[in-house]
C-alpha cells in the first residue's frame, strides 16, 4: 500500500509538470525509487555525469540543446492545477475501496431491472463523500500554491551575457549555468558551486536552519586553484567546463570535477558547494554558477512527498469491513433465495408479479437489488469520519498546556495525522541517551593530563549552585523566542537580521544581560548557555601553568613540587588541542567573525618565547629517563619552587570578559594552591611575611641571575596587564560550535587563558597564558566522522614551527592510536604508568555518567609530512572514491599518537525523566537505551534514570568473536531462565507477580550487537531480550540501531516507538511504528523525520499514557458503533424482506433510508471520538497500569466485532417486531409501519451511545436534541410538502398522521425500553463487579484516610498526659509532630 501511494504521488507530480518546473527527470533518465528512497543509498547514476557551462554569450546550438534538457529554478508542489483537478482528484478518491464500492452501486442502481430507488437518491452518499473531502484538498492546495508563488518570485541578482551586468530576476527565470551574486543574509536560490568569495581567503560562511535546521554556520569553500580571489569576479572570462554528478537527494556528498581551458582538471566536492534555501552569512558577496535548479536541486529532492503510515487500528479495520461485506453478500444470498422459492411457490397472486421471468434469474435480479437496498451496511462516512476525529485529536493534543515548553516556547507537533491510536498501544520504547534523556548542554566538569587527575571541586560545586538557581528560577522564567544572544545587527558594514533557532531560558540572573544589550544585541550562538561557559579552573592546575608564565621555567627538574618540563609540555599541548581541534567560529557582537589579521606580532620577542618553549621540549628518552613519576607530587619543594610561589596571582588573571560571562573576577591562586599542597603532602604554605622571608632567601641564593629574572618576570606581569587591559575592550566572545561537546571544550580552554579569538581557512588565533595572541598555521582539518569517532587538525607549532597533529575523539579509539615507546624500561614504565592512571580516570569518569573524550597529538618530521601531504591532496582532487581515499589518508596519519589527557563533561538528565521511565515501565512499556556511549556510562545513566534498579541483576555481552557471542547468548537465556524458575519458587501463592520483583538488564556493546542481529543470532537475542526487563545497547552505531527497532517490530510483531533528537536517530525514528523527535541542541533533522515532534522527554508521560489512551479508546470505540448502527438498521430492512417475498421492498421512502447514516446520526459519533473521556488524565498519570489494561482489556479485536453485530442483531429483531406486532391486523400502510421504526432506530442509536459514553458535557447534549430534531423535522416537512419526491409512494401526511396519535409513542418507548434494557443491565453489572480505576483509587484513597484517622486517634489516647488539644482527622487545623507521628 505505500508503495501503491509513492507511485500516486509521483504519478500527480509528473501530470502536474510544466516547462520549466516540476520533479527532475533527466533525458538520460535517473535511477527510479533508489534515487529518492532516504533509507536506502542516495541514487546515482554513476555512468552518467552532467556537463554545466557559463551561459553567457551566445549558446551554441549544442549548449542551447544541453540547457534545454535541464529544468529551470521554478518549483511547483502542488497536486493539481485548474484543468487538472477535478479529474485527479476523482482519481485519487476512487482509490479507496468504499469509494469505488459505491461507485459500483450508483452505476448498478441504474440498470432498470434491478433498480432500488430513483437514480439520484443514490448518488446522494458518494457525492457528499467526494465533495467534502476535493473541498478539503482544494483548500490545502491552494496553500501550496500561494507558497509556490511566494518563493518563484524571490528576486535574485543574475549576470546577463548581453548587458554585461548584474541583473535583479525572479528564482523561476533562474536556469542551469547562470551566474548568481549574493550578498550577506541573501537565501541561496539554487544549488550553486562557489566561485568567488568576498572573503580573501575564499571563505563563504553559510547557514542551514531551512535546510536541517542546525543553527551553527557552516564554511564552504572556493572552489581550489582558480585564481579568482583578490579582486571582483569577471564573469565573461569564466570558460571552464564542469563536470559533476547527476542529480540526487544526498546533502553530505557532491562530486565532479572542473576542467580548465588548459585542459587541467580541479575536483569538486561537497564543501565547494551552496545548497538551495541556505542563507549566506558573515560573507559581504559571493558568485556561483548553478549546477542543480527547481526539483533537480538537493533540498527538493529530498522533500519526497508525504510519508504514508497505517495504523494497526486501521488494518483491523480493513478486515472487519471485510466481514461486513461478506454478511453482506449472505443477506443478499438469502434474499435471492427466499425470492426464487417464493416465486415458485406463488399460486394465484392478487398482486401483479412478473410471470415470464424465471425464479432462478428473477432471484439473480433481487440479489442485486438488495445489493443496491442493503448498501448503508458499508460505512461510507466511516473512514470520513475517522480523519475528522483524528484531526479532532490533534488540535487537543497540540494545544495542551502541559506538553507546552516554556522555556523554548515550542509546543507538540503532530507531523503524522494518521496514527494517533498507535500513542495507545506502544510495546516497546527505543531510546537514545543524549539530548534525549540527557540536557546535551555539555559543561565541562573535569580533566586528567599527564595521567594526574584535576577534580575541579569548586567546577562541581558551581553546577550544585547552578542547579539551585535553575530550580528557584523555574516559575518565574520568560521566553526569550530569539535565542540566548538575540540578534546580531551587523554584517561587517552591512545590517542584518538574523537569529539562530538556539532557545534557552532568560532567568533573574540573565536580564540584566539582557537589559544591557537591548542596543547592540550580540548574535546567537549555538550552545552558549551560562554554565557553560562558565568554568572555574582547578588551582592546581592553575599553579603548573603558572609555570610556563615564570621565566626560571629552566631550573625546573621535575624533582619537586614544580611540573616536570615532560608534564608542562603535555598541559600546554593538552589546552591547544582543546582551543585549535575543532570547528568552531568565533565572533562577537560589534564584529560578526573574527579572522586573524595578516601580519600579527605577538607580545613578546617570538625567539624569547620560542627558546622557552624549546627548553619544554624533550627526545622521549632524555626526558622519560630523568622524569619522576607523576604521583611524586608530595616530595619536599626546591627552592625552585619556592621561587615560582612568588606573582603567582599577577601571572595568571582571570580576564574580564570572563567575568561578564559570570565567573569570578579573581583566583586566589596563592590560597587555592596552598590548600591542594596540604592535600597531597606538601609540608610548607606561603603566607604572608613567611612567603616574603622564602622570596628573599630564594634571590639570594640565585644572586646572579637576579637581575635577568627581575626583568623577565617584569616582563611577564606587563604582559599579562596588557592582555587583561585588552580583554577590558572586547566583546564577549560568542563560540558556534557544530556540537554542545566542542562548545564546552573551548570554554574550558579559555578559562585557563588559552583562548581561540579568530580563526580562517589558514590559520587560527589563539591566546596562551603569559604570552598573548598567536597566530597559529592551520594545515589540514581532518572532521569528525563516525567510522573514525574522531577529528584531528594539523598545525605548525607556533612556538617549536614543528607539524603537529592534535586529536581527540572516543576513548576506545584513541588508547587504541597511542605508541608505546620503544625508549628505555624506564620510560616505558612511566609511559605505561600514565596509560594505566589515565584509563582508570576514564573509567572512574564513565561511571559518575560522564562523557570522556581523549586528547592527544603526533609530531612529524618534514619529510613525514611531505609523503602523507602528497596522500591527502590527492585524495582531495579525486574524482572517484574520494570518500574512502580521503579516510585513508586519515587513518595513516592518526597512528603512533601521544596521549595527553581526557576530559569528562557532565550532560545532566533532564527533568522528570525517571519519573517517566517508571511510568512507562509500570504501563507495561519495554525501554531500550540506544547510544554510542561506552558501558559505564550508560549504565551510569540507566540507574540514574531509575531503568535500573538496586535488586536488578546486570547481564553484559560483550564478545571478541562471533562464535563467542553464539555461546554467550545461549548461556545468558540459561541463566534468566534458571533465575526465573527461582524467582517463581520463592513467590508465595497470595503474592503479586507485578510486585518489585528483581528484573534482568542486558547490557550489549556495539560489536556483540552486530553478530547478535545476524541470522543465526537473532533468534536467540530475541528471546534473551525477551526475558529481560531492559536492554541497553552501548557503542550502537545509527546502523544498529534502526536494524534493532526493526527485527524487535518484525520478529515480534508489536507496535514499537523510537525517540532520539540527533541527525544519528533518523533511521530508526523512520523504522519505528511511531517516530519522535526531540526538539534539542542537534538541529531539526529527528523532528523533520518525526511523526511527533516533543521539546522534552517527560512528555512521552502525558502524550502516551493519556493522549495515546484517549485516541485509542475512542477511535476504536467509534468504529464499533458505526458498523453497530449500520448492521442494526439494514436488519431492519432484511428483516421485513420476510414480509414482502424478498422483493427489496422497504417500509420507508429512500431519502429517510440514504440520509439516516449519513446525516442523521453522523455528528454523535465524531463528538465521542474527539471529546469522550473513559478515564480522567489525572488518574491515567497516577496509574499507568492503566495504559496497559487497554491493551488487554480486547477494546478492538476479533471477538468483540462479533459481539457489536449481535447486539445489532438483537437490538434489529427488537426494533421491528414490536411495531410489527403492535400493529398486526391494523390497515396501516407500509410507510406508516416503517415510521416508528425509524423513530425507535433513531433513540436506540442515539441512546445506545450515551449508555457507552463515560464522557456527557454540553456539547453532547447538543448534538443529540439536533439529531433528534434534524429527523423529526425533516420528516415532517417531508410528509407535508412532498408529493412526488419518492415515487411510487406518496408520503404526504404520513408522518403527521402517526404522530397524532397515542399509540405511536407508546410502541416508541417500549421499542427502545427493550432493546436498550439488555445492556444497561450489562454494564451497570459489569462495572458493579469490575469497577473503574477510578473508583478503586477514590476507595482506596478513603480506606488510607480512615486508617490514618484511627491511628491519629490511638496516637492521641496514647499522649492523654499531653495538655495540647488532641491531633485527629477531626481538628485539620493542628499538624502532628514530625517526630512522634506513627507509620
Amino acid at each position: 500500500m505505500e508503495r501503491l501511494h509513492w507511485v500516486q504521488h509521483r504519478c500527480r507530480q509528473f501530470l502536474a509538470e510544466r516547462p520549466g518546473r516540476g520533479w527532475y527527470s533527466s533525458p538520460d533518465g535517473l535511477p527510479s525509487k533508489t534515487s529518492l528512497d532516504t533509507h536506502g543509498s542516495p541514487g546515482r547514476d554513476r555512468g552518467r555525469r552532467r556537463t554545466v557551462f557559463a551561459r553567457h554569450g551566445t549558446p551554441q546550438q549544442e549548449s542551447a540543446a544541453v540547457f534545454k534538457s535541464y529544468k529551470g529554478n521554478a518549483i511547483c508542489t502542488t497536486k493539481y492545477n485548474l484543468l487538472t483537478f477535478i479529474p485527479m482528484n476523482l482519481f485519487q478518491q476512487f482509490h479507496r475501496a468504499a469509494n469505488l464500492y459505491f461507485l459500483f452501486l450508483v452505476l448498478l442502481n441504474w440498470v432498470p431491472v434491478v433498480e432500488a430507488f430513483q437514480k439520484e437518491i443514490t448518488m446522494i452518499p458518494l457525492l457528499v463523500v467526494l465533495t467534502v473531502i476535493a473541498i478539503k484538498d482544494a483548500l490545502e492546495d491552494y496553500r501550496r500554491y500561494l507558497f509556490d508563488r511566494n518563493v518563484n518570485n524571490n528576486v535574485v541578482q543574475v549576470f546577463c551575457g548581453k548587458l554585461k551586468a548584474y541583473i535583479d530576476q525572479c528564482w523561476k527565470d533562474v536556469r542551469v549555468g547562470d551566474f548568481v551574486r549574493l550578498s550577506c543574509n541573501e537565501i541561496i536560490p539554487a544549488d550553486m558551486l562557489l566561485l568567488y568569495s568576498s572573503d580573501p581567503r575564499g571563505i563563504c560562511y553559510i547557514d542551514t536552519a531551512n535546510l536541517d535546521g542546525e543553527t551553527n554556520l557552516k564554511q564552504r569553500q572556493v572552489v581550489s586553484d582558480l585564481p579568482l580571489q583578490g579582486g571582483e569576479f569577471t564573469a565573461e572570462s569564466f570558460h571552464c567546463l564542469i563536470e559533476c554528478e547527476n542529480p540526487n537527494n544526498d546533502l553530505s556528498r557532491f562530486r565532479g570535477y572542473m576542467e580548465h581551458p588548459s585542459g587541467v582538471r580541479v575536483g569538486l566536492h561537497n564543501s565547494n558547494l551552496l545548497l538551495r534555501s541556505c542563507t549566506i552569512r558573515n560573507t559581504e558577496t559571493v558568485v556561483g554558477i548553478v549546477v542543480y535548479a527547481g526539483h533537480e536541486t538537493k533540498a527538493m529532492m529530498n522533500n519526497s512527498g508525504p510519508r504514508y503510515k497505517r495504523s494497526q487500528l486501521e488494518k483491523h479495520l480493513n478486515t472487519d469491513i471485510l466481514w461486513c461485506v461478506l454478511l453482506l453478500i449472505i443477506m443478499c444470498l438469502t434474499a435471492a433465495i427466499g425470492h426464487g422459492l417464493w416465486l415458485k411457490n406463488l399460486k394465484d397472486p392478487i398482486f401483479q408479479v412478473d410471470k415470464e421471468t424465471s425464479p432462478a434469474l428473477a432471484g439473480f435480479y433481487v440479489f442485486w437489488t438488495m445489493i443496491i437496498v442493503l448498501q448503508v451496511m458499508i460505512p461510507i462516512s466511516l473512514y470520513v469520519s475517522i480523519e475528522i476525529v483524528k484531526l479532532g485529536q490533534i488540535y487537543f493534543i497540540h494545544n495542551d498546556i502541559a506538553l507546552y515548553n516554556e522555556q523554548l516556547d515550542s509546543r507538540i507537533q503532530c507531523r503524522a495525522l494518521n496514527i494517533t491510536e498507535d500513542l495507545g498501544q506502544i510495546q516497546y520504547l527505543f531510546s537514545d541517551k543524549t539530548g534525549t534523556l540527557t540536557e546535551n548542554k555539555m559543561v565541562f566538569r573535569r580533566c586528567s593530563i599527564y595521567g594526574v587527575e584535576y577534580p575541579h571541586e569548586e567546577n562541581a560545586r558551581r553546577l550544585e549552585v547552578y542547579e539551585t538557581e535553575k530550580m528557584e528560577a523555574a516559575g518565574r522564567s520568560v521566553t526569550l523566542k530569539s535565542g540566548c544572544s538575540g540578534k546580531s545587527l551587523s554584517c561587517r558594514s552591512l545590517s542584518r537580521k538574523h537569529s539562530s533557532a538556539s532557545a534557552h531560558t532568560l532567568t533573574v540572573e540573565d536580564e540584566e544581560e539582557e537589559q544591557l544589550s537591548d542596543h547592540i544585541q550580540p548574535r546567537t550562538s549555538a550552545f552558549c548557555s551560562r554554565v557553560m561557559k562558565e568554568v572555574v579552573p582547578d588551582p592546581e592546575l592553575v599553579r603548573k601553568l603558572n609555570w610556563f608564565c615564570s621565566p626560571a621555567l629552566a631550573l625546573s627538574d621535575g624533582s619537586s613540587g614544580s611540573p616536570s618540563s615532560l608534564e608542562l609540555t603535555s598541559i600546554t599541548d593538552f589546552f591547544l588541542a582543546l582551543a585549535m581541534c575543532n570547528s568552531v567560529v568565533v565572533s562577537s557582537a560589534s564584529q560578526p567573525r573574527h579572522v586573524v589579521p595578516e601580519t600579527h606580532t605577538p607580545l613578546k620577542s617570538l625567539e624569547e618565547i620560542k627558546l622557552r618553549f624549546q627548553r619544554l621540549s624533550f627526545s622521549p628518552l632524555s626526558a622519560l629517563s630523568s622524569l619522576s613519576p607523576p604521583q611524586n607530587k608530595g616530595s619536599p619543594r626546591s627552592f625552585t619552587s619556592r621561587l615560582f610561589s612568588r606573582g603567582k596571582t599577577s601571572s595568571f588573571t582571570t580576564p574580564t570578559n570572563s567575568i561578564t560571562d559570570g565567573s569570578e573576577p579573581d583566583l586566589e591562586c596563592n590560597q587555592g594552591a596552598s590548600n591542594l599542597r596540604s592535600k597531597v603532602g606538601l609540608s610548607s604554605r606561603v603566607e604572608g611575611d613567611a612567603g616574603q622571608t622564602e622570596d628573599r632567601e630564594t634571590e639570594d641564593d640565585i644572586m646572579g641571575t637576579k637581575t635577568k629574572a627581575e626583568e623577565a618576570r617584569q616582563d611577564v606581569e606587563d604582559m599579562t596587564r596588557e592582555v587583561v587591559c585588552e580583554s577590558d575592550t572586547d566583546d564577549e566572545l560568542l563560540y558556534e560550535a557544530e556540537s554542545p561537546d566542542e562548545a564546552a571544550l573551548v570554554h574550558a580552554a579559555h578559562a585557563y587563558r588559552c583562548t581561540l579569538r579568530g580563526r580562517s581557512a589558514e590559520s587560527l588565533l589563539v591566546d596562551l597564558p603569559g604570552i598573548g595572541s598567536l597566530a597559529v598555521q592551520l594545515l589540514h582539518i581532518l572532521p569528525f566522522d563516525s567510522n573514525r569517532k574522531k577529528m584531528s587538525v594539523v598545525v605548525r607549532h607556533p612556538l617549536t614551527g614543528q607539524v603537529v597533529v592534535y586529536t581527540k575523539g572516543a576513548d576506545s579509539v584513541i588508547m587504541d592510536l597511542t605508541e608505546t615507546t620503544k625508549d628505555s624500561e624506564q620510560a616505558q614504565e612511566i609511559y605505561s604508568q600514565i596509560r594505566e592512571k589515565t584509563q582508570n580516570h576514564l573509567d572512574s569518569y564513565a561511571r559518575e555518567g560522564l562523557r570522556t573524550l581523549c586528547i592527544a597529538k603526533k609530531v612529524l618530521e618534514e619529510e613525514e609530512y611531505e609523503v602523507w601531504l602528497k596522500g591527502q591532496l590527492l585524495a582531495e582532487r579525486s574524482i572517484e572514491n574520494r570518500e574512502e581515499l580521503l579516510l585513508e589518508a586519515a587513518q595513516r596519519l592518526e597512528t603512533n599518537l601521544t596521549l595527553l589527557g581526557t576530559t569528562g563533561i557532565v550532560d545532566r538528565l533532564q527533568e522528570e525523566v525517571p519519573d517517566t521511565i517508571e511510568a512507562l515501565q509500570r504501563a507495561g512499556i519495554k525501554v531500550w537505551i540506544l547510544t554510542g556511549d561506552k558501558k559505564e556510562t550508560a549504565i551510569n545513566i540507566a540507574y540514574a534514570c531509575k531503568l535500573l534498579c538496586p535488586n536488578d541483576q546486570l547481564l553484559t555481552a560483550n564478545c571478541g568473536s562471533k562464535d563467542a557471542c553464539a555461546a554467550l547468548l545461549k548461556e545468558l537465556r540459561l541463566d534468566v531462565q534458571r533465575g526465573e524458575a527461582r524467582e517463581t519458587a520463592a513467590r508465595t501463592p497470595g503474592e503479586s507477580s507485578s510486585g518489585s520483583k528483581e528484573g534482568f538488564i542486558l547490557v550489549v556493546d556495539g560489536r556483540t550487537l552486530d553478530w547478535a542481529l545476524q541470522e543465526e543470532q537473532s533468534s536467540d537475542f530475541l528471546e534473551l531480550s525477551q526475558r529481560c526487563k531492559a536492554v541497553i545497547c552501548c557503542r550502537s552505531t545509527p546502523l544498529q540501531k534502526s536494524k534493532v527497532v526493526q527485527l524487535i517490530r518484525d520478529q515480534l510483531g508489536v507496535i514499537t516507538l523510537a525517540v532520539g533528537d540527533g541527525a544519528n536517530d533518523v533511521s530508526m525514528i523512520q523504522v519505528a511504528d511511531v517516530g519522535v523527535g526531540i526538539s534539542g541542541q542537534e538541529g531539526m533533522q529527528a523532528v523533520m523525520s518525526s511523526d511527533f515532534a516533543i521539546s522534552r522527554f517527560k512528555h512521552l508521560r502525558k502524550l502516551l499514557l493519556v493522549h495515546g489512551h484517549w485516541c485509542y479508546s475512542r477511535l476504536a470505540n467509534m468504529i464499533l458503533y458505526f458498523i453497530y448502527k449500520n448492521v442494526m438498521y439494514v436488519n431492519l430492512l432484511f428483516w421485513y424482506q420476510f414480509f414482502c417475498g424478498f422483493s427489496g421492498s422497504v417500509m420507508t421512502n429512500a431519502w429517510v433510508l440514504i440520509l439516516f447514516n449519513l446525516i442523521f446520526t453522523s455528528v454523535p459519533p465524531l463528538i465521542y471520538g474527539v471529546l469522550e473521556r473513559d478515564t480522567p488524565a489525572h488518574a491515567l498519570m497516577e496509574l499507568p497500569e492503566l495504559y496497559q489494561a487497554v491493551q488487554t482489556s480486547m477494546v478492538y479485536v476479533p471477538f468483540m466485532f462479533w459481539i457489536t453485530v449481535l447486539d445489532a442483531f438483537y437490538q434489529s429483531l427488537v426494533c421491528f417486531f414490536v411495531p410489527y406486532f403492535a400493529f398486526a391486523g391494523s390497515s396501516v400502510s407500509e410507510l406508516s409501519f416503517g415510521s416508528p421504526i425509524n423513530v425507535s432506530a433513531l433513540f436506540i442509536v442515539l441512546l445506545h451511545q450515551v449508555i457507552e459514553s463515560h464522557t456527557l458535557t454540553w456539547i453532547h447534549v447538543l448534538v443529540l436534541v439536533l439529531s433528534a430534531g434534524s429527523y423529526l423535522g425533516f420528516v415532517l416537512l417531508f410528509s407535508l410538502f412532498c408529493v412526488t419526491c419518492s415515487p411510487p409512494t406518496n408520503p404526504v401526511g404520513v408522518e403527521t398522521l402517526e404522530m397524532s396519535q397515542p399509540l405511536f409513542y407508546i410502541v416508541c418507548a417500549l421499542t427502545t425500553v427493550t432493546a436498550l434494557l439488555p445492556r444497561l443491565l450489562f454494564r451497570a453489572l459489569y462495572h458493579t463487579l469490575h469497577p473503574s480505576a477510578v473508583l478503586k483509587k477514590a476507595r482506596m484513597d478513603k480506606l488510607d484516610s480512615e486508617k490514618y484517622g484511627k491511628k491519629m486517634q490511638r496516637w492521641n489516647l496514647s499522649q492523654s498526659t499531653d495538655n495540647r488539644l488532641p491531633l485527629c482527622a477531626d481538628n485539620p487545623g493542628r499538624e502532628p509532630s514530625t517526630a512522634s507521628v506513627m507509620s
